[in-house]
């Protein structure tokens, strides 16, 4: 196998901030070649081996191999701590195992600052790995601005292409692709309205730093006016202002972005929303899990071992910037009527028929 290629003197300096000043928190442990997870044996298929190519020098965004023979490095940028992100690292290396491939793997958090993760992705440009997996779009922006010659996997990225990351969906181009989490705007707050038929304010509140969320209010705000909704909003910078924002908002029910910042502290703004007594309809099932009423939504851990079969080619020989953007097809409508009954909502028959899970 060849060697991983050194970096430049330039990317050296950019390594010079501290991880450990600006909060990251960082671990590295060895898989064993059996999935965290027995859910990823059951869907995970086989796949295809692509060729690897030469064993010369490889080509930018290539991986070049483990650099002693037998296992890989891989760093995993995460933007912050919650369950579904959480789920998806789990997927993602539970893909890697499954595939019965060795590698350690760099963890670390930005905590929800996208100075951390910029911080992050700096660290990883000057060190030797063999692929980086970024996990949501501030955390995958950041290494796709400091790293040109790694292969980079993103997942629970909303709208790749509107980021900046890829050339298109169909052919991301240079040295990266993953999985999107685009969500189903529509099918959401046509939920929202079965389940307050007479809401006409829908209030959404989100980060201004996250362009993630800016793409979504977006889509919403389309989709509301089509149904017959007003979309009233609340930026915050962080978690610590949802409280306030929340309350600034008057409105007949409370629908959440996959907005990380919202989602890492959701228990706050459901906690307003059973004082106002209206809905809170969620982006995510785990959200539902913590207090929200409903979601409509994907498998975020079906979605990292999509993210982890992708990382599987490329370190087989694919070349990342040929491989599509892909999108769960498995969506999710996930209830909590003991949510619901704190919120004073009546939940209709025909949703609790349809509900694929029901939180107790």
């Amino acid at each position: 196998m060849s060697t991983r290629i050194l970096r430049t003197a330039a990317v050296a300096a950019l390594a010079a901030l501290s991880l450990a000043a600006c909060g990251g928190n960082g671990s590295t442990t060895q898989t064993t070649g059996e999935p965290t997870s027995p859910a990823a044996a059951e869907t995970m298929p086989t796949q295809g081996t692509e060729p690897a190519g030469e064993t010369s020098e490889p080509a930018d965004g290539e991986a070049s191999g483990p650099a002693d023979g037998s296992s890989y490095r891989i760093g995993i940028t995460q933007i912050v701590a919650h369950p579904s992100l959480d789920a998806m690292r789990e997927g993602f290396k539970d893909a890697i195992a499954e595939a019965g491939i060795e590698a350690t793997y760099d963890e670390q958090n930005a905590q929800g600052d996208v100075s951390t993760a910029a911080s992050i992705a700096g660290t990883f440009a000057s060190g030797e790995y063999d692929l980086i997996y970024a996990i949501a779009t501030p955390t995958a922006q950041a290494v796709a601005q400091a790293i040109t010659d790694l292969p980079i996997v993103f997942g629970s990225v909303t709208e790749p292409e509107g980021a900046g990351l890829v050339d298109s969906w169909e052919s991301p181009g240079g040295n990266i692709t993953g999985t999107s989490d685009k969500s189903p705007v529509k099918d959401q707050l046509e939920l929202l309205l079965q389940l307050a038929p007479d809401a006409t304010t829908v209030g959404v509140v989100y980060s201004s730093n996250e362009e993630n969320s800016l793409i979504q209010l977006g889509w919403a705000e389309e989709e509301a006016a089509a149904l017959g909704l007003t979309i009233e909003t609340a930026t915050i910078s962080n978690s610590s202002e949802l409280l306030q924002a929340a309350e600034s908002l008057d409105v007949d029910a409370f629908y959440v972005f996959t907005d990380n910042t919202v989602v890492s502290a959701i228990e706050t703004l459901i906690g307003v929303a059973e004082e106002r007594q209206v809905p809170v309809i969620t982006s995510d099932a785990d959200s539902v899990a913590r207090g929200a009423v409903a979601s409509f939504a994907f498998d975020y851990y079906d979605m990292g071992v999509q993210s982890g079969e992708m990382a599987v080619r490329i370190l087989q020989g694919a070349d990342p910037g040929s491989i599509p953007v892909e999108t769960s097809q498995n969506l999710i409508l996930t209830l909590n009527p003991g949510a619901a009954e704190r919120m004073g909502v009546d939940v209709p028959q025909e949703v609790l028929d349809r509900a694929d899970e029901t939180i107790d």
